[in-house]
């Protein structure tokens, strides 16, 4: 049950990049438009993106409940587990918090659906590098450096989402606002997988040790056979 939970997590990073790298409708760029607009309100696909989204928070939330479930005595790895499960929770919310399109927003038709849809954003990247901080202490060093070079990758990239975002309300030009935002997404979705990789690994050698049959060790000097023992002769 542990392992096909964390395969879900492999999973789920596989469907969410299938979304975000083949769903469009006519006239959308992946370059310059954001993934949030295919499931905007009025959007030709945002049917099909709900229904995905569906599978990829189920798929999530099985692979935080898989992480959290194999920590044993690693408290770091309960905590990621946790975090995740917070993450995938979250995708419940999403289809009360979708964002309108952007000529309605520049005309200030934005309702509270828009404000959700913000809130729930940055609790999401919340979690991301909650998630990432904390799983970059509960494995080895190589790990470690990954988790940290992920979290260098999504400032950056963030950071440049970040301020093309008003531009999006505004209805202006965003060249390369979804390159930026998808390099981001994707960063996450690796770093999922290669977390449910590391502890689908911990959990075969933990099942490796528990079918391994106790063997006591044995001496160099051990006793003949009292048949072999030579008779003592005054």
């Amino acid at each position: 049950m542990i392992k096909a939970s964390l395969l879900c997590g492999i999973v789920s990073s596989l469907l969410y990049g299938a979304m975000i790298g083949a769903i469009r409708f006519e006239g959308y760029s992946r370059l310059a438009q954001a993934p949030s607009e295919l499931t905007a309100i009025g959007a030709p696909t945002r049917t099909l993106w709900m229904l995905l989204g569906a599978v990829y928070t189920v798929l999530v939330t099985a692979f935080g409940w898989g992480v959290w479930k194999a920590a044993g005595r690693n408290r770091a790895q309960r905590v990621v587990g946790g975090l995740m499960l917070a993450y995938g929770s979250l995708g419940l919310l999403w289809p009360f918090a979708s964002m309108h399109q952007r000529d309605v927003l520049a005309a200030g038709g934005g309702t509270l659906s828009d404000t959700m849809h913000v809130v729930l954003a940055g609790v999401t990247v919340l979690l991301m590098f909650l998630a990432i901080a904390v799983g970059a202490a509960a494995f080895g060093k190589r790990f470690r450096l990954y988790s940290v070079a992920s979290i260098i990758v999504l400032v950056a990239f963030g950071t440049l989402t970040f301020w093309e975002a008003p531009r999006l309300q505004a209805n202006l030009p965003t060249p390369w606002m979804g390159l930026w935002e998808r390099i981001n997404i994707s960063v996450f979705l690796l770093w999922i997988a290669v977390l449910g990789t590391v502890v689908w690994q911990r959990e075969l050698a933990r099942a490796g040790m528990r079918s391994t049959p106790y063997r006591p060790p044995t001496t160099s000097h051990q006793h003949a056979p009292a048949t072999e023992r030579p008779l003592n002769r005054r």
